[in-house]
């Protein structure tokens, strides 16, 4: 067999690892070429060719890249307040997250003023992940079509009911949808027959329940016109009854078109373990782990923003200042799957999944993310059996190392070279 021509990608071998792959872990090698990941049978029977370069993983497991569909900010950034530097905020959470294994993620905007989304939704797009940091699929908009008696950590004098003009209205609000992959709202709000849930549904945008006072009854209705997710399930929602579930009922309801997903925020903090063993157990293949995670993650204890307000942490617990009202989390994608696995006693598959297939089912780009499967993107993590991320990788390139960590050699070799090209163009 011979290498690959002087003038084609080069062709990666990871060898010595194991893969998630189709809700398994196995043990195989993997081929990736031209940021895909390459069927070895093309290379065997078609190509007849070696690959170029040989990575020996030491037995890492190698699954897709995290997919974080709701997260505020990170390392002193809030995508909702700093919008006179959000560009270069954006770049700085982007690469922040690497570290954590996320390799794409929904920049989301809490409750704010019609201006502020405004200028916020001409900077947040749909952007590739690379050497300068994880990929945006396009922002996650909380607020503020949001029920004010669930308000949370939101402000409520901020709050908007939706017309009968529907999504229509929602778009001249926002002032583009274009860039939008989920709206966050409260089905109760949602004008006359939810049409504008729809209709949103029809523009390619997930419909996510939340910050809501709803019934079951209402959120069934909600899903029947197309809402597919519920935002960080128990918080910010009527609690369960036995002779009304709420929004919390959709996790075994008949009367839905189809299962929800629904986003747990897996911090230790947000949901009791007890609490995140039903909702495992009751719908396990609907779990999209999120971290809900703000301008405090990666940063010491104090006082850091929201949006418009001030947050308070203190032993990774964050709080709207002078109260005892959760404010988002300081919690890693990384974490969470740990602490995950740990409070529902899942396997390393269902923890990992959480985070990578099923965000990406909920986006509808499970063809090409959240997979190992053949030409899909070769965005790659390697964690050990406790979860511990080692190295991360887009488009098949290295971008985050651990440092003395179990990936080495010709990948530590290239990293270095593309650190340095980064802080050449930085």
């Amino acid at each position: 067999m011979k290498r690959t021509h002087d003038n084609q990608p080069k062709l990666y071998q990871f060898r010595n690892c194991r893969l998630l792959r189709d809700s398994k872990i196995i043990t195989d090698d993997l081929w990736v070429r031209d940021g895909k990941i390459i069927d070895p049978r093309i290379i065997f029977w078609e190509e007849q060719v070696k690959a170029d370069v040989q990575i020996d993983c030491n037995n890492v497991i190698i699954c897709p890249g995290f997919i974080d569909v709701q997260i505020n900010g990170g390392f002193g950034v809030d995508f909702s307040s700093d919008t006179d530097k959000l560009e270069e905020g954006l770049v700085t959470v982007a690469k922040g997250l690497l570290q954590h294994g996320v390799t794409s993620f929904c920049p989301t905007i809490v409750t704010s003023t019609q201006q502020s989304y405004n200028e916020i939704l001409k900077t947040v797009k749909r952007t590739p992940g690379g050497e300068n940091g994880a990929e945006i699929l396009g922002a996650h908009l909380e607020g503020p079509f949001l029920n004010p008696d669930m308000k949370g950590a939101h402000k409520a004098h901020l709050m908007r009911q939706i017309s009968t003009k529907g999504a229509q209205e929602m778009e001249d609000f926002y002032g583009t949808l274009d860039h939008v992959s989920i709206v966050t709202l409260a089905p109760e709000l949602a004008g006359e027959n939810m049409e504008s849930i729809k209709q949103l549904v029809q523009r390619n945008i997930v419909v996510s329940i939340g910050h809501s006072a709803a019934n079951e009854e209402i959120a069934e209705q909600a899903a029947k016109k197309g809402a597919t997710f519920i935002t960080h399930l128990f918080n910010a929602m009527l609690p369960f009854h036995h002779r009304d579930p709420g929004i919390v009922g959709l996790l075994t309801s008949y009367d839905i078109p189809k299962p929800m997903f629904y986003g747990l925020i897996a911090d230790g903090i947000h949901t009791h373990p007890t609490a995140t063993r039903i909702a495992h157990r009751s719908h396990p293949t609907g779990l999209v782990l999120i971290t809900d995670a703000i301008a405090a993650l990666g940063l010491p204890p104090g006082l850091h923003k929201l949006g418009p307000m001030q947050v308070e942490i203190d032993h990774e617990k964050a709080t709207l200042q002078g109260t005892n009202t959760l404010a988002g989390s300081i919690a890693s994608m990384d974490v969470c799957i740990q602490r995950f696995k740990k409070m529902s006693g899942c396997t390393i598959v269902e923890a990992l999944e959480g985070a990578t297939l099923h965000p990406a089912q909920l986006l509808q780009i499970e063809h090409r993310k959240g997979i190992l499967n053949y030409n899909s993107d070769a965005d790659l993590v390697f964690v050990d059996d406790d979860l511990n991320v080692h190295a991360t990788f887009i488009a098949g390139e290295p971008v985050w190392l651990k440092k003395g960590g179990l990936v080495t050699g010709d990948v530590q070799l290239k990293y270095n070279l593309l650190s340095k090209k980064v802080r050449k163009q930085n």
